[in-house]
């Protein structure tokens, strides 16, 4: 692999990682590696391999394409755009996206 693609590998597996409130040395004890090893592998200095990637997936609880989803997040300009799209052609819903977006907000 690429070094621009080990570090998008390393660092989407971080963001997953930490959005389950996962330590890095949790995840490394599962995988049976030592935490250093795994640290290489989130700097994108070392690529896992096909089994280690399996079993972060599974771990994560993702599969293995969403680790390589690295085009998941958009700029805000885009959502902002994307969102009033999708409301100017659901105005029935208007009044239910008000209230998730009140309910966020709070």
């Amino acid at each position: 692999m690429s070094e621009n693609l080990n570090k998008k590998l390393g660092l989407r597996i971080r963001e997953i990682r930490l959005s389950k409130n996962i330590k890095q040395s949790e995840l490394a004890d599962k995988l049976n590696m030592e935490r250093s090893n795994f640290t290489r592998i989130e700097s994108g200095k070392q690529c896992p391999n096909n089994d280690n990637l399996e079993k972060i997936a599974e771990i994560l609880n993702v599969e293995i394409k969403d680790l390589f989803d690295f085009n998941h997040k958009q700029p805000k300009k885009d959502l902002l755009e994307e969102i009033i799209t999708r409301i100017k052609n659901n105005p029935d819903k208007i009044e239910d996206i008000y209230k998730i977006v009140a309910a966020l907000t709070k």
